[in-house]
């Protein structure tokens, strides 16, 4: 028998200790243990496309990337990145030395936070924010800095004037997220010029999670790094998993100047190193999918945003409905509920369905103490049925 362990000293991170397991996995093995329908965690319940699924197919049985793949990605992916960024946005990208391809946008966020944060460093995020932003920050040794989207007649809104005090000295780095999850808000031209306008002034590097690019319902999306000066001061973040449907393939990738490039590689070599060869392959093909493609998935997302939104209201939430992602944030007050980490622990006995409470994606968990996300990148069918459920909440 081994003996335990004795230390006053605990095993994990000193960093780490303020999270434990994601609220992701909780609440979907809530929704197993219950048999509930889930629309807490963002994946599809629904394959992306055939021909994609069948170009990966093609790649591991021809023996395309079933060996490690250079470390900044499979050329042909590369080059299909650097040609996505010239068809949508006019942005010129050497495959070569301007894009980096990652296991996800997860590693690509946290390699770049890695890689550009020295301890003590001050890094500004907008919350509610994504939670591997606070878990890399910390790792990297930097200071969280929150500018809160506050809600406002119907939607959230940054106040630049927030923003700007939030700045100091010891500020590094700006990291945004739009589309922004979990609230849906898109940052607008005008407030991204400010945003771009304050990154020059003050010399701040930003890194964007544009993950949500193709998910703009009413607009459209502007990547920040397209703006007067902001180029050579920007890491520009992107993935497969929500706009083509297959997040379990963990494809993502950075587009920045070659010097930034230069340092993220650095440390995403000591990360994963390569990752998702076949997959890579398949996703060269997806990025080159026709206009057609990007509209037909927008429309359809439009449409079962509308039935879950619509849904919620006339459950009795007070509903913000999202101008891109595919996440509906609501507020639980007008049920008479104070507390969304209570209400969404309990909503699966209430009324078998799986929500997000946003409190944990904020530093003040007041501000988003009665908030509540759910997702509906779901079949059409099941947000019908979700919808059914949650009607007992009115009845």
């Amino acid at each position: 028998m081994s003996t335990p362990v004795s230390s006053d000293r605990p095993f994990l991170n000193r960093r780490l200790a303020a999270f434990g397991t994601t609220i992701f996995a909780e609440m979907s093995a809530l929704a197993t243990r219950t048999g509930s329908l889930n629309l807490g965690q963002g994946f599809p319940d629904t394959d992306g496309p055939a021909q994609i699924a069948e170009a990966a197919s093609r790649a591991i049985l021809t023996g395309l990337g079933n060996q490690y793949p250079p470390g900044p990605g499979v050329p042909e992916l590369r080059t299909a990145i650097a040609a996505h960024q010239q068809r949508f946005y006019g942005l010129a990208h050497d495959p070569d030395t301007e894009v980096l391809v990652t296991a996800g946008a997860t590693e690509a966020i946290a390699a770049s936070l890695l890689a550009l944060l020295e301890p003590g460093d001050e890094v500004i995020a907008l919350e509610p924010y994504y939670d591997s932003y606070a878990a890399c920050i910390a790792m990297a040794g930097a200071v969280r800095v929150p500018v809160t989207l506050r809600p406002h007649a119907g939607a959230f809104t940054l106040d630049l004037d927030e923003l700007r005090a939030a700045v100091t000295p010891r500020t590094r780095l700006l990291l945004l997220n739009t589309p922004h999850n979990p609230t849906g808000t898109v940052l607008t031209p005008a407030e991204l010029t400010a945003i771009a306008e304050l990154a020059v002034e003050r010399d701040l590097l930003v890194v964007t999670d544009e993950v949500y690019e193709h998910l703009v319902f009413e607009g459209a999306h502007t990547p920040l790094a397209g703006l007067p000066g902001m180029r050579e001061r920007t890491v520009t973040i992107s993935s497969a998993g929500k706009t083509y449907s297959f997040t379990g393939w963990k494809v993502g990738w950075i587009t920045a100047s070659p010097e930034l490039i230069t340092a993220v590689r650095s440390v995403k070599q000591f990360l994963t190193y390569v990752s998702s060869g076949p997959f890579q392959y398949a996703i060269a093909e997806a990025l080159a999918l026709p206009d057609s493609y990007y509209d037909t998935l927008r429309a359809d997302l439009a449409a079962k945003r509308d039935i879950l939104a619509d849904g919620l209201a006339a459950a009795g939430f007070e509903v913000f409905r999202p101008r891109g992602t595919y996440f509906i944030t609501t507020d639980i007050t007008p049920l008479g509920e104070k507390d969304g980490l209570a209400f969404c622990r309990a909503l699966p006995d209430r009324c078998g369905v799986v929500a997000i409470p946003n409190q944990v994606f904020y530093d003040d968990r007041s501000a988003g103490a009665t908030q509540v996300r759910w997702a509906f990148c779901k079949r059409t069918d099941v947000l019908e049925e979700a919808v059914d459920r949650l009607g007992q909440l009115a009845r």
